[in-house]
């Protein structure tokens, strides 16, 4: 096995420990904005609606807008179990991008005669967020200013130039560092149009606001314990405040269990870590570079990925993906030190000219994974109850598209969104544990030795592409 950039070109360890030596274990985003987002009051007690969602992140948000604009004469309630956008939507990188299969290569394996077409409605779905986000003044520091996918390794510089994108630029070390000053940048694919960097949890706050502006009725501190009703009844969904009765409900819930008891098995929750610096000087902004502001990851199995904030602070994030045993959800999962040093000596071997820079925050985010990689949509009760979930790291765009696909399903619409086989298809399920841990921590070990090993995929990898299945970091 080959030792990596990362392992070879090692800071020493008194810069990581000066680094981290002060740093908050809370997520930056939404400290950001503890003092300026509103508050919604709970379920009053029980309640008659047209339309309920469930889930107060960008999936639940964005499907509430869009029912209430389609029919503002109905009555639209969005329930949210703790506060709008304070899980995954208010702690995620802040990457916008255009991408709904979770990119290029994930739907040329699964989906290769949709792939062209995949490709543009992803464009056009950002396109879309971009219009909202102007026409609306919603301020959420949305910069559309493309992404860098660099090569670290290289046997990485052999897969440039593969994005059937023809605006994609591939570039060679040298215009690699002249966009970011990196010594470990060996060349580069960037893709002018595919992301937009976006403060998240400016974002679902400001969606927040837009929907209570036009009428959605939003509850916090609202858990739903089970959906109840049938395909010819009301649908009912029961919370410890009250009943709520609606004609449809579409539940967006992320990576916490599904009430459709069919889908428990279709996600797993897997931790991913992030650092945020202090705001960089003039000096050490100038000698990173970064002009271009440019969303940023590189191209092994356990990547990184990176972005400027508006005040200049630096994001690190990636890399470790962690499953714990049992699936669970807790609250210790997120103090990781483990992973909060290796990003940190990451960061220092990728720019060590900012030696001395320290990081203000750390912490965690847990991503709904599903089998293939991005979301997938499931219904129930005659197709009055939708359910999207399993966007594994890549929803803060996807979830706008997947509320257009909710919308057209609960009216009934055959649209091209509709009838993608992307849409139609639901993935295989994950195992029970203990199957479960077993499988996705061999996989999690195979991409590290394809780390190790000029990318290349064993036999469990091998296996897993040939089945549509897999684990991806």
């Amino acid at each position: 096995m080959e030792p990596t950039i990362f392992e070879t070109q090692r800071p020493a360890a008194r810069i990581v420990d000066e680094a981290l030596a002060d740093t908050k274990l809370g997520c930056f985003w939404t400290e950001d904005i503890a003092d300026s987002a509103a508050r919604y009051p709970e379920l009053p007690g029980d309640q008659r609606v047209d339309d309920a969602v469930v889930g107060g992140g960008y999936a639940g948000l964005w499907t509430a807008i869009k029912l209430k604009t389609e029919h503002p004469e109905r009555r639209v309630l969005l329930l949210e179990a703790m506060r709008v956008g304070w899980a995954a939507s208010g702690r995620n990188g802040g990457f916008c991008e255009a991408s709904i299969s979770h990119g290029e290569p994930n739907a040329e394996a699964r989906w290769p005669e949709e792939a062209d077409k995949l490709l543009r409605l992803g464009h056009e779905n950002l396109d879309a967020i971009e219009r909202f986000v102007n026409e609306h003044g919603l301020d959420v520091d949305f910069e559309r200013n493309g992404a860098l996918s660099v090569a670290n390794e290289p046997y990485q510089v052999e897969w440039l130039g593969e994005s059937e994108d023809p605006e994609v630029v591939t570039l060679d070390a040298e215009g690699a560092r002249a966009r970011i000053n990196s010594p470990t940048f060996l060349g580069a694919d960037f893709s002018p149009r595919e992301n937009a960097n976006v403060h998240p949890a400016k974002l679902a706050a400001e969606l927040a606001r837009h929907a209570a502006s036009i009428g959605v009725e939003i509850h916090e501190g609202t858990p739903v314990t089970r959906l109840e009703g049938g395909a010819d009844g009301p649908i009912v969904l029961v919370t410890e405040r009250g009943t709520v009765t609606a004609e449809r409900a579409a539940l967006c819930t992320n990576v916490f269990p599904s009430l459709l008891k069919r889908y428990r098995f279709h996600t797993v929750p897997v931790y991913d870590y992030v650092l945020m610096t202090e705001p960089l000087t003039d000096e050490q902004l100038a000698s990173i570079g970064w002009e271009g502001r440019e969303g940023l990851a590189d191209m092994a199995n356990q990547f990184h990925y990176s972005r400027l904030t508006a005040d200049n602070r630096i994001l690190w994030g990636g890399y470790d993906a962690v499953y714990f045993a049992g699936g669970r959800i807790k609250n210790e999962y997120e103090d990781r030190m483990e992973s909060h040093r290796k990003l940190a000596s990451h960061f220092f071997t990728t720019f060590p000219q900012l030696a001395g820079l320290k990081f203000t925050h750390r912490w965690a985010g847990v991503i709904d994974t599903s089998t293939r990689f991005c979301a997938f949509f499931g219904q129930a009760h005659g197709g009055r109850v939708q359910y999207v979930a399993g966007f594994t790291g890549l929803g803060v765009g996807a979830t706008h598209f997947a509320a257009d696909v909710i919308v057209d399903r609960l009216e009934g619409r055959v649209t091209e969104r509709t009838e993608l086989e992307m849409v139609k298809q639901v993935p295989l399920p994950f195992p029970p544990e203990p199957a479960a841990s077993i499988g996705i921590n061999l996989t999690r070990w195979s991409l590290d030795r394809a780390d190790h090993n000029r990318g290349k995929r064993n036999l469990l990898l091998k296996t897993l592409d040939a089945l549509g299945l897999g684990f991806d970091s």
